[in-house]
């Protein structure tokens, strides 16, 4: 039942997805089927075996990244709006709600992960910096933060993006085990 139930919801937030602004080259729809499925590898790596926490981690994923629709400062709260008002097709109680919103604000770099749930939610979120296809990846985020005249030049971009490799660290065992060696050899390569 709950496949079904999330199944639904990704097929309606990907439609609202669809409207995104297209100089989102990176928070695209990609990035959030990307980040979900990610999510699922690494909570199964972590013996997440329950359904309904699996459930909760997948529409946490799916909503992540939806408030980039109305906003791209402070869009986690934005998400956190947009997942509400599905809350209600989505079979989840008052504490799921409360959950998922959690999971949801934990995605915001200032904020730091306390449980394996968020925990995973976060690494799922970052882990393409651990992978082969990171140069591809953070090329889409260069394009977005230039079209949002977030960074000005190449040169600040390096700055910034080597900063965040070497700041940024995995939650979990298995991120650490998988993507960490990766993530360092893709910052030396930058160097």
């Amino acid at each position: 039942m709950t496949l079904t139930n999330f199944e639904q919801a990704k097929h309606r937030l990907l439609k609202k997805l669809s409207a995104l602004d297209p100089r989102l080259s990176y928070h695209s729809i990609n990035h959030t089927l990307d980040v979900v499925k990610q999510a699922e590898r690494i909570a199964v790596d972590e013996a997440i075996v329950n359904e309904r926490e699996l459930y909760l981690l997948k529409i946490a994923a799916l909503y992540h990244d939806s408030g980039f629709l109305k906003t791209y400062n402070g869009h986690e709260e934005i998400s956190c709006s947009i997942f509400l008002s599905d809350a209600a097709n989505l079979h989840i109680n008052k504490n799921e709600i409360q959950l998922v919103q959690e999971l949801i604000m934990v995605t915001k770099i200032s904020n730091k992960p306390q449980t394996l749930l968020e925990k995973i939610l976060r690494d799922a979120d970052l882990d393409y910096l651990g992978r082969p296809d990171f140069f591809e990846i953070a090329e889409s985020l260069r394009k977005e933060l230039m079209a949002y005249n977030l960074i000005a030049n190449d040169r600040e971009w390096e700055i910034t993006q080597l900063a965040f490799l070497k700041d940024q660290h995995y939650f979990t065992k298995s991120s650490q085990i998988l993507r960490e060696p990766v993530k360092k050899a893709n910052y030396h390569s930058m160097l």
